[in-house]
């Protein structure tokens, strides 16, 4: 058992909407998704659910860094139907983050295949032998001269552990804060992982409509939001 206990995320978990199937959060960076195996670790957005709503089922995760949009089941029949988009891949999820640098390309895409580096994990790396088959869309919507960072949204049409990361780590950019793949120079420009889960679009498991949420990520000032707003509208489907 895992004696590594992380620091109390104090923050409170926003529910953006709920009714008798599904819960849909804003998990705040710092709170992890489901407890941790020592029992210090048992507060994240389940058990802080499970608290509140009484039974509960994880759908998908972000990392504990990652904050943004979530959805949980409220009963098994929506688990199972919830669970068949995700490996179905017919969810919608895009994200935000600042990446260290400017970036090559405005828009385009990462397909490297990825696999758990094993003597360091949980951190992943790209294999081209063994590693599962990984696609991130990407899309620059801003560069900053000042702090030499690109703000970029990123679109997992795969969704494996740190895809995003490693990705943007392989082209030369990693994510601002990040404390696994980013250089000291890029891990100094941020107090916090710069990646945001901003969209999440489902089929709702008792109607079967669409159903989306959006959620502006805390690291992205007001000027620069109408823009994400705008480019979301889009690509968004």
């Amino acid at each position: 058992m895992s004696t590594y206990v992380h620091q109390q995320c104090t923050q409170s978990l926003p529910i953006l909407y709920a009714d008798d199937a599904i819960v849909l959060v804003n998990k705040p960076s710092g709170l992890l998704s489901v407890p941790g195996r020592d029992p210090a670790n048992y507060d994240s957005v389940y058990s802080r659910l499970l608290a509140r709503f009484g039974e509960m089922h994880v759908v998908h995760r972000l990392d504990m860094d990652t904050s943004g949009v979530m959805v949980l089941a409220r009963h098994k029949d929506a688990l199972r139907h919830l669970s068949r988009q995700f490996q179905e891949r017919t969810t919608r999820k895009q994200y935000l983050a600042w990446v260290d640098g400017p970036m090559a390309q405005d828009q385009s895409s990462v397909n490297l295949p990825l696999r758990c580096d094993w003597p360091n994990r949980p951190k992943q790396m790209v294999d081209m032998i063994q590693g599962k088959p990984s696609l991130t869309e990407y899309e620059v919507l801003h560069y900053d001269a000042v702090k030499q960072a690109s703000l970029v949204r990123l679109t997992p049409i795969t969704g494996r552990s740190h895809q995003l990361r490693v990705h943007m780590a392989a082209l030369g950019n990693p994510i601002l804060g990040c404390r696994f793949y980013a250089d000291a120079q890029a891990q100094a420009k941020a107090a916090r992982l710069q990646l945001h889960a901003e969209y999440l679009r489902i089929l709702h498991p008792d109607s079967n409509l669409s159903l989306s949420q959006r959620v502006e990520a805390d690291f992205v000032s007001r000027e620069y939001q109408k823009d994400c707003f705008a480019t979301l509208a889009k690509t968004s489907w």
